[in-house]
């Protein structure tokens, strides 16, 4: 396993560790420290492993973090909806 996949899955541990802890503002805080870490990990993965395993990280990211990306899409679809 290279050290992209073991920070990747270190990252995914300590995200569903944090997901069980509780938090006064539902997680919002973690989950932008944990979007901040782990796009340089995606890219890393991606970069050392190819595009299909950093495709399997990224899944893997989105499922972990579910609300910031529907929110994500909410919002674009509403700008698409504007223009």
């Amino acid at each position: 396993m290279t050290l992209s996949l073991i920070l990747a899955s270190i990252w995914a541990v300590v995200a569903n560790i944090l997901a069980m802890t509780p938090s006064r503002d539902n997680h919002w805080r973690r989950a932008y420290v944990l979007i901040a870490i782990g796009i340089p990990i995606l890219g890393y993965v991606t970069y050392q492993n190819g595009p299909w395993w950093g495709l399997a990280v990224l899944c893997a990211g989105m499922s972990v973090l579910r609300w910031p990306v529907i929110y994500l899409s909410r919002w674009l679809r509403g700008q698409l909806r504007r223009s």
